[in-house]
């Protein structure tokens, strides 16, 4: 387990609506979590719970709807559809106020003045609510432009100062200097073409569907390398195998294509691919679900190894709460787009508070046939269980560390279940 406390990435209320039709399916609802650098942090959950959205709104496969992605401290996704949808909401609702206002009969002079009075404070709070929801989305865009800028820059500036002794050192020797030039061009076209999001990298829950069947393994482990600007064949050919290796792989996998390779040969190649970019975190989108579960223990060691060689952060999506406890650091339970509990992996097992979270942990099997004749499920029914009509739930903490989605009653009632 990490001790380090310096936070990597911070979600921040984060919100991912889909339209279905007039209707706003909510994926992912107010979640809010972050993670410590060289941590392993596990979401759990049902399928459909918003686990894998929660993941690809992080990465920004897509655009969010509200909230804020925070990661190395710099904002790189920022919710504008919130914004853009209050502003014809606000002029809608305006318009409704001064219709009905017009609509008034047989007024006086006195409420005639008072309709242009209110009127006129219906157009001024109007523009102000369109103002500063137009300014939210140029910030939100602004920032993650001047990221990226930032970025980049510093790794410019870190480049000139590492070649600048070089260049000096390489003084009156042509050869060397030709060579040191023709290196430093080549990384500064790297640099210039870097971005922050590009330090997280993902792997996909399907092996056999995230990889391009009409591209080498070669082509679909450089691509990332080659996108980011790098055209020296040589140096790709050797990073290309140098990360098989790695991963478990041979070289003379480098020629061949997915259909050649079995399932779980096909995860250590989308692995490759994340792992070739270097990066600080990688998000596991339920790497090993659609695995054999012997192959199952070998991509979870492997991915344990990268990430003591590496020292990267992983944030480990799964149905399984078992393999999750053995492979993460803190877990974190979703339910219907939401977080309804997040606690040290080993706390959460011991002490259970939210109810389905001990429904999710009632159904882990043991290899023990007296326990398992003896095993209750415990099935969660969030309307029997819950009453939030008078008092409605937060993201409470209820001892250091153990946060439960809940109310003023609940939170009574989950201290209690501590103390006894």
């Amino acid at each position: 387990m990490t001790n380090n406390n310096e936070v990597l990435l911070k979600v921040d209320h984060l919100c991912q609506y889909f339209r279905l039709g007039r209707k706003d399916l909510k994926a992912v609802d107010d979640v809010s979590f972050d993670i410590k650098k060289g941590e392993a942090f596990g979401l759990v959950g049902e399928s459909g719970c918003g686990k894998t959205t929660t993941g690809r709104s992080i990465i920004k496969l897509y655009n969010i709807t509200s909230g804020n992605v925070y990661f190395k401290g710099q904002r790189i996704g920022a919710g504008t559809r919130s914004y853009k949808d209050a502003i014809p909401k606000a002029r809608n609702e305006a318009a409704k106020k001064i219709k009905a206002l017009r609509a008034e009969k047989n007024v006086d002079e006195a409420r005639k003045e008072e309709i242009k009075a209110e009127i006129e404070k219906i157009n001024n709070d109007l523009y102000e609510t369109v103002s500063k929801n137009r300014a939210l989305i140029r910030d939100a865009r602004t920032d993650s432009k001047a990221v990226d800028k930032q970025h980049s820059a510093a790794l410019i500036k870190e480049l000139e100062a590492e070649y600048a002794e070089k260049f000096k050192l390489a003084e009156g020797n042509g050869e060397q200097m030709k060579t040191l030039k023709k290196e430093y061009r080549n990384r500064l076209r790297v640099a210039k073409k870097s971005r922050l999001i590009t330090q997280i990298q993902m792997i996909f829950q399907d092996p056999i569907a995230s990889l391009d069947p009409r591209m080498t393994v070669r082509d679909i482990i450089a691509e990332g390398l080659v996108i980011n600007g790098i055209t020296d064949k040589e140096y790709i050919n050797e990073k290309v195998y140098e990360i098989l290796e790695t991963v478990g792989l041979v070289r003379e996998h480098a020629d061949r294509y997915p259909h050649e390779f079995s399932g779980g040969q096909r995860q250590r190649i989308g692995i490759a691919r994340a792992v070739i970019m270097q990066p600080e975190m990688i998000i596991a989108d339920e790497p090993i679900s659609a695995l054999d579960v012997s192959i199952q223990a070998q991509v979870i060691n492997l991915l344990n190894d990268l990430r003591e060689r590496m020292g990267l952060t992983i944030l480990f999506i799964a149905h399984d709460l078992s393999v999750v406890k053995y492979f993460s650091d803190r877990i974190g339970v979703m339910y219907f787009g939401k977080m309804v509990e997040l606690a040290d992996s080993d706390e959460l097992f011991k002490n259970p508070l939210h109810p389905y979270t001990r429904s999710l942990l009632s159904a882990i099997p043991l290899p023990d046939p007296v326990y398992e004749k003896q095993r209750t499920r415990i099935v969660y029914n969030p309307i029997a269980e819950h009453d939030y009509s008078t008092d409605a739930p937060s993201f409470r903490e209820i001892t250091p560390g153990h946060f439960v989605h809940c109310n003023d009653a609940e939170e009574k009632k989950y201290k209690e279940m501590i103390n006894q």
